[in-house]
């Protein structure tokens, strides 16, 4: 019995392959086709369609749908323009932690960022840019300075790509990075500099000043010099930044002491208040920043936005709420506002799902501003 179904199955086979070989050639050798079950089959499974519609709801969680790729294992093909890098870093925080789970809350509020944006005009999925998401940098959450070197060493893995075929210096990609807290700037910076080789100019939207230094707050501990209120403190010490022209935008908390700003104003920064829409309107913001900045050529322009410079109301998923912060329209608009600038890199920090409604409206929120400033970097072109 056994013999004679053996022998069976191999006539099957044999006449599948007589068949597949004296057929239409179009289908080749191995029939792995989408379309009418005109190929045989002997064993009766179906043919999928293939190419159809996918709910937005679905799939794996990249960042809008991206694929994915570990751009930090040896030997890929380091072919992308965009690198999407999610830091779950929070132990740097002074009040409600959480951010740690950002990435994953942001990755999954993308889920329908996609199409044209009919503000900026273009697609920024269907261009000339190949976008991936390279998951989350591995670090150890139980010290601060050991997690902030790894964060430094894998987004310098990722800038300082090895020269091309012909020699030719490689360029870096623009990566947008997903926090995680404000502390992963001062190692994006570090890292930033050390690709570009000059400081950067750096369009902090915040309501916190993050210039404060580390003995403001009476810190005993080496490890707890770095937080979220200092990164900008250490990248202007260290050289990181470019003094005049970086700014922080939607400043609105309060302050140490009086001579905060002053020691601000030190550190080579410039502000526009959340409370200076009031006297110069959106439009007027803009302008302002345009000032500061001063001409696009041969501008370098970083943007780190700190999810809290929202007002909480719309964004109530952060650590450190501040009220009276810029609508969500209003801040698209401003971003907007930033066209024609080499933006050469993106972080959107502060996102604590633990705190977000259960409409997810800050997740949303963050993977929207990520969208309008990806547009804007496509828009732009390869520098």
């Amino acid at each position: 019995m056994r013999s004679t179904i053996l022998q069976s199955v191999a006539l099957v086979g044999i006449l599948s392959l007589a068949s597949a070989h004296d057929a239409d050639q179009a289908y080749g050798q191995v029939p792995v086709v989408s379309g009418p079950a005109e190929v045989p089959n002997a064993f009766d499974r179906p043919i999928l369609e293939r190419d159809g519609y996918v709910p937005a709801f679905s799939g794996i969680s990249t960042f809008a749908h991206l694929p994915y790729v570990n751009c930090w294992e040896e030997g890929i093909v380091e072919d992308f323009d965009f690198a999407v890098v999610g830091m779950p870093y929070d132990i740097g925080v002074t009040f409600r932690t959480g951010a740690r789970f950002g990435p994953s809350g942001i990755r999954e509020g993308s889920k329908r960022t996609k199409g044209y944006n009919s503000e900026v005009g273009v697609n920024p999925f269907k261009s000339w840019a190949k976008m991936v998401d390279c998951g989350d940098i591995p670090f150890e959450p139980f010290s601060a300075e050991h997690a902030m070197k790894q964060i430094e060493d894998y987004t310098k893995y990722l800038l300082h790509r090895p020269p091309q075929a012909d020699g030719t210096a490689s360029k870096p990609p623009r990566m947008i990075t997903l926090g995680g807290d404000h502390t992963i700037l001062l190692p994006i910076l570090r890292s930033i500099r050390s690709a570009y080789d000059r400081p950067v100019t750096v369009i902090h939207f915040d309501s916190h000043l993050d210039t404060w230094a580390p003995d403001i707050y009476g810190v005993k501990s080496s490890q707890s010099i770095y937080n979220h209120g200092n990164p900008l403190y250490h990248a202007s010490k260290e050289g990181l930044t470019s003094n005049g022209t970086s700014m922080h935008v939607g400043i609105r908390s309060s302050l140490y002491n009086d001579e905060d700003f002053e020691r601000d104003d030190k550190l080579g920064f410039r502000r526009i208040k959340a409370n200076d829409i009031f006297k110069l309107g959106i439009d007027g913001i803009i302008e302002r920043m345009h000032e500061i900045l001063g001409p696009k050529e041969d501008s370098l322009v970083y943007l780190s936005i700190d999810i809290d410079v929202i007002d909480p109301s719309m964004a109530p998923a952060t650590g450190t709420p501040e009220s009276g912060g810029f609508l969500t329209r209003e801040m698209r608009y401003i971003l907007r506002g930033l066209q024609g600038y080499n933006l050469v890199g993106l972080d959107v920090v502060e996102v604590s799902p633990p705190y977000d409604t259960q409409a997810q409206l800050t997740s949303f929120l963050a993977a929207d501003l990520i969208y309008e400033v990806m547009s804007m970097m496509v828009k732009e072109g390869p520098y």
